[in-house]
């Protein structure tokens, strides 16, 4: 079966960019439902853009490395590498996406940024590791790691990193600030 690298790549990063909306709707109130995923049109045009992009066939995985940047209905993810893993055991499907290198996802005015992400697709979790940092406005969030549960709507920030991921928070504790509005 012939496969067009293009056509791959492009099925890989649309489920990846939706797979990274649960960073963003994290943001939407620091610990929001995975319900608020849901606004976001995963069916959208995705746009992506690299300075190299390689289909890894036998090793079933597409690499997008070099200023990596995708794009779909305003949610944007900005990346030195992206590896997206997949089994084509009968239908494509996507296991697994790892960006690293200064990840960055951006939606409006929110912000999520860490050393590495990494969706699990069959787990439906979503991890970002070392310096995490999350704004919206001018509300922070920071620490080692984020992990966001999809299937329970569960995520926490702790102060340390994981895997190995340089850049826990000082002391492994999570730290932030919210503006308290001012009333008129």
């Amino acid at each position: 079966m012939t496969r067009k690298p293009t056509a791959l790549t492009r099925t890989a990063i649309a489920w990846g960019a939706a797979g990274f909306l649960g960073t963003v709707a994290l943001m939407g109130g620091i610990a929001t439902h995975a319900q608020s995923i849901a606004s976001h049109d995963s069916r959208a045009p995705v746009n992506y853009a690299a300075d190299r992009i390689e289909l890894q066939d036998r090793a079933n995985r597409v690499v997008l490395a070099g200023g990596v940047e995708i794009d779909q209905a305003g949610l944007t993810m900005r990346a030195a590498r992206t590896i997206v893993s997949y089994d084509d055991s009968g239908e494509l499907r996507i296991d697994r996406i790892t960006a690293t290198g200064g990840v960055v996802v951006t939606r409006g005015n929110e912000r999520a940024s860490g050393n590495t992400a990494i969706y699990d697709f069959n787990r439906r979790v979503i991890t970002l590791a070392g310096d995490v940092s999350l704004r919206r406005g001018t509300d922070t969030l920071n620490g080692g790691r984020l992990v966001i549960d999809l299937r329970s709507g569960l995520s926490s920030v702790d102060g340390r990193a994981s895997g190995g991921v340089p850049g826990g928070s000082p002391g492994g504790r999570v730290s932030g600030r919210f503006q308290v509005p001012q009333e008129d």
